[in-house]
């Protein structure tokens, strides 16, 4: 099983990405800003992290940022935002605009970790 951080600071996005994603066997754990996605990352275990842009108090690229200088820099991040002009020239492993089909989101989840 591959552990997954989902972080979006919209409670309704975090729940329908867990829930997708716990059903094809993948355990997860969410936050609601980057902060705590932050912490949270530099506090677990994850092979992958998928989080929002544009949230208050940080956004998705401070998040893409704090991991690509960390010990675990290789952790593939997947960007999320309805705005697709802020993932340009970015440091994710693969982007996703919303609205999305939770099938692309869960293909890409499964390419990114190799389940």
């Amino acid at each position: 099983m591959y552990n997954v951080l989902v972080i979006d600071d919209e409670r309704m996005v975090r729940d329908m990405l867990q829930n997708a994603l716990s059903r094809v066997d993948f355990t997860v754990e969410t936050a609601e800003n980057a902060l705590g996605g932050i912490a949270k990352f530099d506090r677990g275990m994850y092979d992958l992290v998928i989080t929002d842009i544009r949230m208050p108090g940080g956004d998705g690229h401070s998040v893409v940022h704090h991991i690509r200088r960390s010990k675990r820099q290789e952790t593939p991040v997947i960007g999320v935002s309805g705005t697709p002009f802020l993932l340009q020239d970015s440091d994710f492993d693969d982007v996703l605009c919303k609205p999305f089909a939770i099938h692309k989101l869960i293909e890409k989840a499964q390419i990114l970790t190799n389940a």
